[in-house]
């Protein structure tokens, strides 16, 4: 064994010494062997408060724990995502994961690492991911600008109490007969309720489908060509406005995503376009929310897709993605967290959690038991499936996530229902959506 001068060693270990806190001093951070990684997750107030409350106590220390990194889990209202994301990019710094919403993937595909190898794993593992997912999450060639996660279905939450008063049996599947019922119901102070505001999910949730039922559409298969200057757009537009002052409560212009809640909640509507956290918020507080007639308010609500028009019957989901951020100086870390995540116990904790208001985005879970305990959750767990996207008859690309982002279609109406003709609401819904499609 080869000797060591002790004058070395020291000369050696003092060295050391004064380079290294030199180092420490001149970079501002600790020596790497002490620091641990963190990851910072960026993802909306979740619309089912026992999920965030399973995440915080029980799913993030799990990770943290297994993982042997820190995970800083933060919640923001669904609205402020999109801004946040824009800051992130602008400044380079910011979570290492945000959730996307719908084709957030698109308009930032430039921004945003890979998850191709992940997707391809989990689909693999769990019988494939919907097309829906794949086309709002990936550009068609194995790239994926997000992590699929979950689809929020949209379904009509009803009074069946209330309809039956009215003489509807069943919730009405055209629009005319929707009409129908709901100009009776308001005449009885119980008006349906819908958004027509600036706001993520409900609005365009129902505003997207509603112009496709009667054939209308953004552009053509092309992608470029804009042709939402068509009769069966104005003639939605006309129908709309009626519709409105018929059987709408009016004051939903101004509502985001909460307030129908809180409206049905408090029984001042009868139905509203909404994910199922309507019913699992009555089913949480049995005691608080209540009928008319004192019976548990959960007893009385019953779910039902959109209705059909003359074009067909089509629904517009909430699509939710996590993107890992090219700025991130913990991709790596990010993309472990995110692949334990997906791990089956684990993302079944958030399933289950959810009770199907969120719909996950491969067709293993479609089968899933959850699905059996309550019939009136029943209906969701096709969202994913037949989910229409944004854009249509063109892809669910960068441009068709401006035009949802800057709420055309939801506008259009919108300003139909305030007094605008509905000739020239259309024009203005077709003026503003070649500002993006041909300029």
């Amino acid at each position: 064994m080869a000797k060591t001068k002790r004058r070395s060693v020291l000369k050696l270990a003092g060295g050391a010494a004064m380079g290294g806190m030199a180092g420490i001093l001149a970079t501002g951070r600790t020596p790497a062997y002490a620091q641990q990684k963190t990851v910072h997750w960026l993802k909306w107030v979740d619309f089912v408060p026992a999920t965030d409350q399973m995440f915080r106590r029980e799913l993030v220390p799990q990770a943290e724990k297994e993982l042997g990194m820190k995970i800083n889990l933060e919640t923001v209202n669904g609205n402020d995502l999109q801004p946040r994301i824009t800051a992130g990019i602008q400044s380079g710094s910011g979570a290492d994961i945000i959730m996307s919403f719908n084709s957030y993937t698109h308009l930032y595909a430039n921004s945003v690492v890979d998850m191709g190898p992940l997707a391809e794993e989990v689909g693999k593992r769990e019988g494939g991911i919907y097309k829906y997912a794949q086309a709002i999450c990936s550009n068609g060639k194995g790239v994926y600008m997000g992590m699929p996660w979950a689809v929020i279905g949209g379904m009509i939450a009803y009074r069946k109490s209330w309809l039956d008063e009215v003489g509807a049996t069943k919730f009405p599947d055209t629009w005319e007969s929707y009409r129908d019922v709901a100009k009776k119901l308001k005449a009885k102070g119980r008006p349906f309720g819908q958004t027509l505001g600036h706001t993520f999910g409900d609005a365009p949730g129902f505003t997207y489908p509603y112009m496709w039922s009667w054939g209308g559409k953004e552009v053509e298969a092309d992608g470029k060509t804009v042709v939402i200057n068509s009769k069966e757009t104005v003639e939605s537009v006309k129908f709309m406005t009626g519709l409105w002052k018929d059987g709408m409560d009016e004051g939903g212009l101004a509502w985001d995503d909460t307030n129908n809640n809180r409206a049905f909640l408090s029984q001042t509507i009868a139905a509203t376009l909404n994910g199922a956290s309507i019913y699992i918020e009555s089913l949480r507080k049995p005691d608080q929310y209540k009928t008319e007639k004192g019976e548990p308010l959960n007893k009385d609500i019953l779910h039902a897709p959109l209705p059909k028009g003359p074009a067909g019957q089509f629904g517009f989901h909430l699509l939710q993605s996590n993107m890992v951020m090219k700025y991130s100086k913990n991709q790596d870390a990010a993309k472990q967290f995110l692949t334990w995540l997906h791990q089956e116990a684990n993302y079944r904790k958030f399933f289950e959690s959810q009770k199907g208001f969120a719909t996950p985005c491969t067709a293993k879970w479609e089968e899933d038991k959850l699905w059996d305990v309550d019939p009136v959750m029943t209906p969701y767990k096709v969202a994913a499936k037949l989910g229409q996207a944004p854009g249509f008859a063109g892809p669910p690309d960068a441009k068709a996530q401006e035009g949802l982002s800057k709420y055309i279609i939801t506008d259009m109406y919108a300003k139909a229902v305030q007094g605008m003709p509905a000739e020239e609401s259309v024009k203005w819904a077709e003026s503003e959506l070649k500002k993006i499609y041909v300029a």
